[in-house]
């Protein structure tokens, strides 16, 4: 088949907006994964200009994982976008936590996108994108998101890395690495007003705004986005001051 877009995680915020832009792009089909599938095809339904499959499936499952594989190689498609948005995050102290979700946020936010991407990458070539949905929470750690900035931690890594060893294959892997928005993420992550002092007072990112600007940074070769000059100083100053300093002030 022709060329392909896929986006995990695209039943609501970021992966809606994600798939929007997607619209813009010289593409045959667009796939859309996530559990919701009535969801999915409503999104489809309303947004989609180019042609889209819809893939319901739970990306945490192995069978899932090699029911994605089988289609790839059924299909042999040219993935210009692969788009890990799937993740999640839970707000609160780690000695009080449920131990059953905090495994589940590393099963997905972190086996998930790594199997994922792995199955993928026979299938993309020269001028594709990876893009990984990755957060400020991996610039410094978070006490009392401390699953979840370790997770976000390993994806800047993994980004970095993955992007260093397929620049001879001209393919670019980008982080995009938004703050708070007020998406689903949020009630998710038992996150309201008077929770954490953080997410109150800090500035929120748009979500089409991080999508927009995120796609293009992917398309110009950029290894990191960051949308708000904000979280673009945040993210410069966590390489310039020590992490235990800085820690403090990202507790959320």
């Amino acid at each position: 088949m022709g060329k392909i877009a896929v986006i995990t995680g695209a039943s609501s915020g970021l992966g809606v907006e994600l798939y929007k832009e997607m619209q813009k792009e010289e593409l045959d089909e667009i796939w859309i994964i996530a559990r919701r599938e009535e969801r999915l095809k409503e999104i489809a339904n309303t947004f989609g200009k180019i042609k889209t499959r819809v893939v319901p499936m739970d990306i945490t499952l192995p069978e899932n994982t090699e029911r994605l594989k089988s289609l790839f190689e059924t299909e042999t498609p040219d993935i210009r976008f692969f788009i890990n948005n799937a993740g999640f995050g839970i707000i609160g102290n780690l000695d009080e936590a449920d131990y059953k979700k905090q495994g589940q946020m590393v099963d997905l936010n972190v086996r998930a996108l790594t199997e994922l991407t792995v199955i993928a990458l026979p299938y993309m070539n020269k001028g594709g994108c990876v893009i990984n949905i990755c957060s400020i929470a991996s610039f410094v750690p978070n006490a009392r998101m401390t699953v979840y900035s370790s997770t976000k931690a390993y994806v800047m890594s993994f980004t970095k890395a993955l992007r260093y060893e397929l620049k001879k294959k001209k393919i670019n892997v980008t982080a995009i690495c938004p703050g708070p928005m007020s998406t689903e993420f949020l009630g998710v992550a038992g996150i309201e007003k008077g929770v954490s002092g953080a997410f109150d007072s800090l500035p929120y990112c748009d979500p089409v705004k991080t999508a927009r600007g995120g796609i293009k940074a992917a398309k110009r070769g950029k290894c990191v986005y960051t949308p708000r000059a904000f979280y673009k100083f945040y993210r410069l100053l966590a390489k310039l001051v020590p992490s235990s300093l800085l820690m403090p002030f990202a507790k959320t």
